[in-house]
């Protein structure tokens, strides 16, 4: 294993830098991608928006103070994100056969010509790998190498942003002997608390250890595993992963919830925590499940097919709330669980959210299926909604109000474009599919082709 090299790419801020691909007028902008709302949270900041402090997981409103009245505010589009990130993974896939994906923005890889290469020529490789992402998608990305996974993470962290960083085999103890412990890969919250209990707060102090020390401190297992990584030896190989089926999130209550106000609020915040695993992981959902476990342990179980796959929270979480069961009508409830299932890495954004719910599967060990009507209202223009003109093309909503709307019209392709005030209810406006601002339509057909 001394002569192997692992590679970490890692899209640089990848939702903001999509955002301004895509909309080339922001570029050179501090960007915030998020929820809108009062309770919204960042998603993704561009690096002009971090010198301000914001940053990913952030509340908006605490971003927006930070960044001022330049900050730019959009919506995610996790459907133009995942087919983004697709390309630049099939694009790293010609040069590294093999890749082990973490995310839609990162994944490790170990390219079998490096195996006992020097230091200089991995990093001319992923120079040549970084040129070709750039050329072929216009994203950038950073690289780290080096003799496993924990030092080619800790390494693209340190080449950020759009570098390079190869951890040579003399370097790699004194890097990781320096860094905070909760560095290390899998040590949490409760294991840095024991540490630091015990006055260990650098991997290099964790290294010092026996492992039997570390063994007593966070398990017979764990804590070997551990001090093997935070002396450099790490030889766990490079796979690639099994994409997951469904994702979900569940909780179980300390009391049983007897009110729908309370299994209402639950399901909102159990479906946000599972769309941010959506949203990680870089496909839309087409199905929607809600589970619920009664007092009796018994378990109820509603499901609701969209018509096209769909990273959307707000079609998502409402899908699930249509999908609720009443306390009254069941019995207490002492779990609740939302999953996503259906994935697929090709959506189409929701276009009308409340026309979506269209086909019903009910499992259930009593009650029939019951769902409310959906409304036939189209929900009214907000700022990042893609669309489309006959004579401009395609465009964005920059702003909208008091019967009127501005539109930036522009893509990936067409460079910085102009920006037209319209009404509102203009009929020559209609909506967009959000793929289109990218602006690869042979590649996007050949997506479809294989879907």
């Amino acid at each position: 294993m001394t002569g192997r090299w692992v590679l970490h790419f890692d899209m640089d801020a990848f939702f903001a830098s999509v955002e301004q691909l895509t909309r080339p007028t922001l570029r050179g902008r501090p960007v915030l991608v998020g929820g809108l709302g009062g309770r919204g949270v960042v998603a993704g900041a561009s690096y002009e928006a971090r010198v301000f402090g914001a940053r990913s997981a952030m509340p908006m409103q605490q971003a927006r103070r930070l960044v001022g009245v330049t900050a730019v505010v959009l919506p995610p589009r996790g459907v133009v994100y995942g087919v983004a990130s697709r390309r630049v993974f099939d694009t790293v896939r010609t040069m590294v056969p093999v890749l082990e994906q973490l995310s839609f923005d990162e994944a490790f890889g170990e390219p079998p010509e490096l195996a006992g290469a020097s230091a200089e020529q991995v990093e001319r490789f992923c120079a040549q790998l970084r040129t070709r992402i750039r050329e072929e998608t216009g994203l950038t990305a950073s690289v780290g190498a080096g003799s496993g996974k924990q030092i080619a993470k800790i390494a693209s962290d340190l080449a950020k942003p759009d570098g390079i960083r190869v951890v040579r085999r003399d370097e790699e103890r004194a890097l990781l002997a320096g860094l905070p412990v909760r560095r290390l890969w899998g040590i949490g919250p409760v294991a840095e608390e024991k540490l630091h209990r015990l006055g260990i707060d650098t991997i290099g102090a964790f290294a010092a250890l026996t492992e039997a020390e570390a063994a007593d401190i966070l398990g017979g297992t764990v804590g070997p595993a551990l001090h093997r990584l935070a002396r450099g030896i790490d030889e766990r190989p490079v796979t690639e992963n099994s994409p997951a089926k469904q994702i979900s999130a569940e909780s179980t209550f300390a009391e049983d919830l007897t009110t729908l106000e309370q299994v209402r609020d639950a399901v909102g915040r159990i479906g946000e925590h599972a769309h941010a695993r959506l949203r990680k992981d870089g496909r839309g959902a087409r199905t929607v499940t809600v589970k619920i476990r009664r007092s009796d342990m018994s378990v109820l179980t509603r499901s609701a097919t969209l018509p096209s796959a769909t990273t959307d929270a707000a079609t998502l979480l409402a899908t699930a709330r249509r999908l609720l069961l009443d306390p009254r009508d069941v019995g207490p409830i002492r779990l609740v669980g939302v999953g996503f299932s259906g994935l697929s890495e090709v959506q189409q954004e929701s276009l009308f959210p409340d026309l979506e719910l269209l086909a019903e599967e009910v499992s259930s060990t009593r009650l029939p299926p019951t769902v409310g009507k959906p409304t036939e209202t189209a929900p009214s223009w907000r700022i990042g909604d893609d669309v489309s003109h006959p004579e401009y093309g395609h465009g964005w909503v920059q702003g909208a109000g008091h019967g009127v709307m501005t539109v930036r019209f522009e893509t990936r392709g067409t460079g910085p474009g102009p920006a037209r005030t319209l009404p509102a209810d203009d009929p020559r406006i209609t909506r967009a599919n959000p793929v289109d601002s990218l602006d690869w339509p042979e590649y996007v057909a050949g997506l479809q082709a294989l879907a």
